[in-house]
């Protein structure tokens, strides 16, 4: 198989020099061909995708391109450059042959090497595969992968996986047929198949193949074995999307195109350079180590031809020679790129040539010979397996699909009816079932549970199955919140791999953090994040299951049931690891105020475009994802299944929650602490969160803008810092104790109301009558509640004297107020917090704002409207903390742009607005106006609701009266 080998050879044996007889061989010239011809090429004999061997003649110092391009003639191949040929090396692993080079001086020992065809470039999407021959060729690939394991996942989808193939190879279930093709062939190690739906054609299985495979984390990727600086062994892999960093079979970093400057190798160091702003806590350099020089220079040039192919529009001019030297590789990609590929299949300058699919046993799809004029036309083929009513005879295990057959469903969909299955199948009446071996119980579970549940309708299909959408996903709600869940957990693990990832490598970097906090933060949040990968990979595979079975019986949400029950249990055990939290925030604040280089150096990381929230937030997400667990299964389970799921989960969030208002209370008393200047141990036991916003406070200079925050023992106010930081700077305290409100009566400014405190008093005005009722309840509340508690001063901070606002601050303050006006300079702090969000929209935000605002996050895929075009945009929207982070994808480890929620108002579009779409939801601002589109009704609902409690209503009435 694959070997190069001599067509014609002479043997000099002693007895030839004496006139004796020539031994007597086999001749495998050509017609016409003389011996001295054969002599001078070679006879390169290839493995196809499908298992058979073909031989190529070439010359003896041809190029890979060469016999590369026989090898796309002879199989009619039009969209080739996404293929290449492998060859194994003494150490049996496989390489790519290199296009520009002979294939002698690669292929070194003939009688040991092997050579096949296979896919090297694989595309995102399936859906970019523009010929159907070029998905079947994919698929093929997918099924070595499987054989192989290189497409590690689970039983369950690999076995669905199979189910495909064997569908796409043999149509429709026959039991005899199957248990033939089957001893012949083989699909998996464990030859255990799955469940998929019948009357697929062979076009439609191979697609369903790509469609779920696309979405495995190992889809596409071969790895590579390397080091790290420390030595710590790890793989890398390259793909669409860039260089992966997998440690064992978890990935444990991505590194996009966009974000790499330069690849380069320096004899066994693969290095990456990153762009100066996007490199983020790492080193503006990465270095890995390889065994040995060839193992890196393969890989970077694997790297450069990925990049070229994905990225590029065109591949690039070759390098001159050089005169005298020449410094560093000359290699460049040298085929197309995926443009090129797809634009010249869209013109039509590659000739397409009709086939049809044959069994394994029989080849590739090969080209089909045009009908005689005298044949009679063939009989309309059956959709399920039956024609007329009546059963169809059974295929040979061998048997073609006729061309008519391969690009979509043939015959009349009425007269479908559903193939007849044996009575001791485990699963009935949702397609069909092959069985080898038995199921495992986790399989059995996903694959029959609801057939045997739901009853069958008298044409064979459960009475009142979903119908699916447009995209090919079930219509069902259940489904849709089973989407919530999974988009939502992706976002979430991005979360903590801003912990576990970005702020571990800055942490052991800078070594600026104790090395008990270390241990304590990591040894708390590791468990959990390792646990949260499990469950998503989980949820990932269940879903594309649910989904290509998306004609299978009602009652789909019993394919999530089993996999949340199981789940919920096990989260039970990490009860601890949620408790530690507390001590691991608390623990932080202590140390850094009590070290400045660990505060210098949270400071500086959040300033990383990927700490897109204050980075004592990301430490509160897993407490706070077990309340989004419980309201999910809530509507989940307003279908009478697995509710064991909920009980369990409302269990664990029962006994957390007075956990997490604690822990909310401090990350906030933190966050401000980080945002203010002038003030030192804002935290303090006891002290509470109540209201932060934006008033105008009546001064020398008239009523000047000011930002106060309420707590639960004082009122402080504070003005914007000098240009160039983002901090507040204190202008005045005021304790609650002996402090009352009173509205004012007769003012030429609106909105406004009094405040009386011990030393001092000032008058405010709000941008709303909404916004002062607020403020004016809520500091009436907090007044009470002091008098009650008996507090006189505020703990850790003194009240600034009474003075005129003009005064510095550090003639303002005293006591706990700290005169370092330098802290002005010791960083910048992204505005994306609610405090800068207040002081641009002149709204405010109370602490029921923010619960809410916690328990209403939402991630997901929306259309995004060009302001000045009808185009639409595919984005990653995640909605936390009063905003809108944009990505380009899920898999992004930082938004491109945010969009703050506070004082927009939400609404479906009218007449006047031109947008004629279905599910389209509109955003405005005073003069600001955007458009999204949901891809579902359920989404689209979601959303709307979502982002209208995140705009919070205290901030759309400002907004409203501000644009009026």
């Amino acid at each position: 198989m694959g070997e190069l080998e001599g067509t014609y050879r002479v043997l000099q044996t002693p007895g030839a020099r004496l006139g004796g007889q020539a031994p007597v061989g086999v001749s495998t010239l050509e017609p016409g061909q003389s011996p001295a011809a054969a002599a001078a090429r070679l006879q390169v004999r290839v493995e196809l995708l499908d298992g058979t061997v073909e031989a190529f003649a070439v010359e003896p110092k041809c190029t890979g391109q060469t016999l590369l391009t026989q090898v796309w003639k002879r199989l009619n191949l039009i969209e080739c450059d996404y293929f290449g040929l492998e060859f194994q090396t003494l150490q049996s692993r496989w390489v790519w042959l290199e296009p520009v080079k002979p294939i002698v001086r690669q292929v070194r020992r003939p009688k040991s090497a092997a050579l096949r065809l296979a896919v090297k470039f694989f595309p995102p999407d399936p859906g970019q595969l523009q010929e159907e021959h070029t998905r079947y060729l994919f698929a093929l690939q997918l099924k070595r992968d499987l054989l192989e394991e290189r497409l590690t996942c689970t039983d369950a989808t690999a076995a669905l996986l199979a189910s495909h193939l064997l569908q796409s190879e043999i149509g429709d279930y026959d039991e005899t047929l199957d248990r033939e093709h089957l001893r012949a062939h083989e699909y998996l190690p464990g030859q255990e198949l799955g469940n998929a739906p019948g009357g697929q054609t062979p076009a439609e299985s191979d697609f369903q193949v790509l469609e779920i495979a696309r979405k495995l984390e190992m889809y596409g990727l071969r790895f590579h074995a390397a080091a790290d600086r420390e030595g710590a062994g790890i793989s890398l892999a390259v793909s669409h999307m860039g260089v992966l960093v997998f440690q064992s079979t978890t990935k444990i970093n991505t590194f996009n195109w966009s974000r790499v400057r330069k690849l380069s190798f320096k004899r066994k160091r693969f290095l990456i350079k990153l762009h100066p702003e996007v490199h983020g806590p790492y080193q503006d350099t990465l270095e890995f180590l390889f065994s040995s020089r060839d193992e890196c220079k393969r890989f970077w040039k694997i790297c450069v031809e990925h990049h070229t192919f994905f990225r590029l529009c065109d591949q690039p001019k070759p390098r001159a020679k050089a005169v005298l030297f020449t410094r560093g590789s000359s290699f460049r990609y040298s085929g197309r790129t995926q443009r090129q590929l797809a634009d010249l299949v869209k013109a039509g300058g590659a000739k397409r040539v009709p086939y049809e699919s044959i069994s394994f046993t029989e080849g590739l799809r090969t080209p089909a010979s045009p009908p005689s004029s005298d044949a009679s036309p063939p009989a309309p083929p059956s959709l399920l397996g039956f024609q007329d009513g009546f059963p169809r005879e059974p295929r040979a295990p061998d048997a073609r699909w006729p061309a008519a057959e391969r690009s979509g469903r043939a015959g009349d969909a009425s007269r479908a009816q559903p193939p007849r299955l044996p009575a001791l199948q485990p699963c009935q009446g949702a397609g069909f079932c092959r069985v080898v071996g038995s199921y495992p119980p986790a399989l059995r579970c996903l694959l029959s549970s609801e057939s045997r549940a739901v009853g069958l309708g008298t044409a064979g299909t459960a009475a009142g199955s979903p119908v699916c959408s447009p995209q090919g996903a079930p219509a069902d709600e259940a489904y849709f919140i089973a989407e919530e869940i999974l988009a939502t957990e992706r976002t979430y693990l991005k979360d903590l791999e801003v912990i576990t990832v970005w702020f571990r490598r800055a942490v052991a970097e800078e070594d600026a953090m104790p090395a008990d906090l270390t241990a304590l933060l990591f040894s708390s949040v590791d468990p959990i994040y390792a646990f949260h990968r499990g469950f998503l990979h989980q949820v990932e595979q269940r879903l594309a299951l649910w989904k290509v079975s998306a004609g299978a019986p009602a009652g789909g949400h019993r394919r999530i049931g089993d996999v949340l029950l199981r789940n919920m249990l096990q989260l039970t055990a990490l009860t601890h690891h949620f408790q530690r939290l507390d001590e691991v925030l608390a623990g932080l604040d202590t140390a850094s105020r009590r070290l400045r280089r660990l505060d210098a150096l949270c400071r500086n990381f959040e300033l990383q475009k990927v700490c897109y929230l204050p980075l004592n937030a990301f430490l509160l997400k897993p407490l706070q994802r077990l309340g989004h667990y419980r309201r999910l299964l809530g509507r989940l389970c307003e279908w009478p299944v697995h509710t064991d799921a909920l009980q369990v989960i409302t269990e664990v969030t029962a006994t957390l929650q007075h956990s997490l208002l604690r822990l909310e209370n401090l990350q906030k008393l933190m966050e401000l602490q980080r945002d203010l200047v002038g003030v030192e141990n804002l935290v303090s036991p006891g002290r509470e969160f109540i209201r932060e916003g934006c008033l105008r406070k009546l001064t020398k200079k008239g009523l000047q803008q000011r930002m106060f925050l309420l707590f639960s023992d004082m009122l402080l106010y504070t003005s914007r810092g000098a240009s160039g930081t983002s901090r507040f700077r204190t202008r005045g305290l005021l304790p609650l104790r002996g402090m009352l409100v009173e509205e004012l009566g007769e003012w030429p400014v609106p909105h406004c109301f009094t405040i009386f405190a011990a030393q001092k008093t000032i008058v405010v005005a709000a941008s709303s009558r909404l916004e002062k009722e607020k403020w004016m309840q809520d500091l009436n509340t907090a007044i009470e509640a002091a008098k009650s508690s008996g507090d006189t001063a505020p703990q850790g901070l003194a009240a600034p004297p009474g003075s005129s606002e003009e005064v510095p601050l550090e003639q303002e303050s005293e006591g706990g107020c700290s005169a370092q006006g330098s802290l002005d300079g010791q960083g910048q702090r992204r505005a994306t917090t609610t405090v800068h969000v207040c002081w641009h929209r002149s709204t405010s935000v109370s602490r029921a704002d923010r619960s809410a605002a916690v328990e209403n996050q939402l991630s997901g895929y929306l259309l995004r409207k060009f302001k000045n075009s009808s185009g639409w945009q595919r984005l990653w929207v995640v909605v936390a903390n009063f905003c809108l982070f944009f990505y380009k994808t899920h898999q992004d480890d930082y938004p491109l742009a945010s969009l703050p929620l506070l004082g927009y108002r939400v609404s479906v579009p009218r007449e006047a607005d031109g947008v004629h779409k279905e599910h389209v939801f509109k955003l405005q601002f005073k003069s600001h106006v955007y458009f999204f589109r949901a891809e579902s009704r359920y989404t689209f609902r979601r959303w709307m609701e979502v982002i209208e409690r995140a705009s919070s209503s205290a901030g759309r009435a400002g907004a409203a009266e501000g644009a009026a």
